[in-house]
C-alpha cells in the first residue's frame, strides 16, 4: 500500500483500468489489518472477501479499500451503531453514503468502531501511536484504521467533534464538510441538527478526493492528473483569522505552544495573521449546543434505552434523560440562534481567508475510557462551518497534536486547498 504519505489521488487516477492494482490495493490492505488489528482493535466486521474488484476498476475509486464507521448502515454487513442492542442487525438497504462509495467503484473494507450510538461511551479501539491512549471518538476505528496505514481512506460522522478530535488524536487528516453537504440518510441519527458525514486520509488531498465525489459530485474531476489539477490545487491564504475563544485556558501547554509555532511558521511565508473574537462567546453556543444534542437524542434513541435499560450505557441513559427535562421552548430558541448564527458564517471568518484553532486541548489523554474533549470543534458543528484538522507536530510523549482550518458556509473547497497548502508547509509529522 502507498505508506510513503503521498497523496493517494494520483496513484489512483494513474491506476484507473488497471484491475491487477485493484486487487493489490485490497491485498495489501487486508495484509496490513491482519498485522495490525489483534492490538489495533479498529474494525467491528471484514468480510472474508469482497465482490466487484475488477469491474471497479474503471470507475473513479477504481477498487480503493475504505473503511465505513458502524453508525452507518451497510446492506451486506452488520451494522451495530456500537450498541449491543443491535449485535448482528443486517439492514434492509446501503446508507446514502455507502451506495456513493460503490457506484463510483470503492471497495467497503470493513466496519469500524464506532461509541454507543456516537456518543461517549467507548469501543475497543486504541491509539495506533500508543495502545494505553484513547484514538478520541466518536469515529474511534475510523481515524484509527487510517493512521495504522490498513486505508487510505475511512468514512466518519461528526455531531461535536467526533472526526477532528480523533483525526488529531491520530495524526491523520480529517474533513468534516458543511452540515447538509453529504447526507446522513442510512446513518443512524444522534442530533440531526448537529449530524455530519466526515472523512480520513493522510493527506488533505486524498479528503479532497472525497470532496469532489460525495460533496460536489464531480467524477471528471478524477478523470485525468491533468483533470484533478485543474480542480484541485493548495493555495496560501492572504489572510489568517485566529480563534483562541474564551475557552482557551482548556488547551494544554503543548498544544498552545504547538498552535503558536505552526501559526509563526505559516505567518513567515508571508500570510497575514489576525486574531479574532468569536462573535458570540464560546460557552453560549456550547450551551445551546447541548440544548439541542440532549432533545434530539431523547428523540432518537430514548425509545431504545426505555426498551432495553440493560443494554444501554449510564453515559447515554444520562443524555436521553436530559433531553427528556428541556423544556420546548428552550430548545426551539437554541435551533432559532443556531440558524440565525448559521446564516452569518461570513461574519464570523471576519474578512479572512480562513480561520484556525486548535482541534483538540492537546494530545490523545491516557486510558480508554473517555474520548476525550471536544471543546475547539463544537463551534463550528454548532455553526455546520467546513473544518479540516492536519498533523502539525508531537507531544513530548510522541503522541500526535493538531492543527484546525475552518471556512464559510459551503467553502468547503476552498478551505481544504488552504489545509493542503498548510500541511505542505508546516514541519513534516512523521
Amino acid at each position: 500500500m502507498n505508506l510513503d504519505n503521498q497523496p493517494w489521488v494520483t496513484t489512483l487516477i494513474a491506476s484507473r483500468g488497471d484491475a491487477q492494482a485493484s486487487a493489490s490495493r485490497l491485498d495489501l490492505a487486508r495484509a496490513r489489518a491482519d498485522e495490525r488489528e489483534p492490538q489495533l482493535k479498529a474494525f467491528t466486521f471484514r468480510p472474508d472477501h469482497y465482490d466487484g474488484i475488477g469491474g471497479a476498476a474503471a470507475k473513479p475509486l477504481a477498487g480503493l479499500p475504505i473503511a465505513v464507521k458502524d453508525l452507518i448502515a451497510t446492506a451486506d454487513m452488520p451494522t451495530t451503531y456500537g450498541s449491543p442492542v443491535y449485535a448482528g442487525y443486517m439492514p434492509a438497504e446501503d446508507a446514502a453514503i455507502v451506495a456513493r462509495i460503490r457506484a463510483y467503484g470503492g471497495i467497503v473494507f470493513g466496519k469500524t468502531v464506532t461509541t454507543e450510538f456516537a456518543w461517549r461511551q467507548p469501543g475497543p479501539t486504541v491509539n495506533p501511536w500508543n495502545a494505553r491512549h484513547t484514538p478520541g471518538g466518536s469515529s474511534s476505528g475510523s481515524a484509527a484504521a487510517v493512521a495504522a496505514g490498513i486505508v487510505p481512506l475511512a468514512v466518519g460522522t461528526q455531531t461535536l467533534g467526533s472526526v477532528i478530535r480523533p483525526a488529531a488524536y491520530c495524526g491523520v487528516v480529517g474533513y468534516k464538510p458543511t452540515h447538509g453537504r453529504v447526507p446522513t440518510a442510512g446513518a443512524h441519527p444522534l442530533s440531526q441538527s448537529l449530524d455530519h458525514i466526515g472523512f480520513f486520509a493522510n493527506r488533505v488531498d486524498d479528503v479532497a478526493l472525497a470532496h469532489a465525489l460525495f460533496v460536489e459530485e464531480k467524477p471528471d474531476a478524477l478523470a485525468s492528473i491533468d483533470a484533478w489539477r485543474a480542480y484541485f490545487t493548495p493555495r496560501r491564504p492572504e489572510s489568517i483569522g485566529v480563534i483562541r475563544t474564551s475557552m482557551w485556558s482548556r488547551a494544554d501547554d503543548e498544544q498552545r505552544a504547538n498552535f503558536d509555532a505552526s501559526i509563526k511558521h505559516l505567518q513567515e511565508t508571508g500570510a497575514q495573521v489576525f486574531e479574532l473574537d468569536l462573535q458570540v462567546d464560546l460557552p453560549v453556543i456550547v450551551d445551546a449546543l447541548q440544548t439541542i444534542l440532549q432533545v434530539e437524542a431523547h428523540r432518537n434513541i430514548g425509545p431504545v434505552a426505555a426498551e432495553h435499560p440493560d443494554k444501554v450505557s449510564e453515559k447515554m441513559k444520562a443524555l436521553v434523560t436530559a433531553g427528556a427535562a428541556v423544556p420546548a421552548a428552550k430548545y426551539e430558541e437554541a435551533r432559532a440562534l443556531q440558524k440565525e448564527l448559521s446564516a452569518q458564517s461570513a461574519a464570523f471568518a471576519g474578512g479572512c481567508d480562513v480561520l484556525v484553532s486548535p482541534p483538540a486541548t492537546g494530545a490523545a489523554p491516557l486510558g480508554l475510557d473517555d474520548t476525550g474533549d471536544a471543546t475547539f470543534c463544537a463551534a463550528w458543528s454548532f455553526l455546520g462551518m467546513p473544518a479540516v484538522t492536519i498533523p502539525s507536530g508531537r507531544a513530548a510523549n510522541g503522541l500526535p497534536l493538531g492543527f484546525q482550518l475552518i471556512g464559510e458556509r459551503d467553502a468547503d473547497l476552498r478551505v481544504l486547498q488552504f489545509a493542503a497548502w498548510a500541511q505542505q508547509t508546516l514541519p513534516a509529522f512523521r
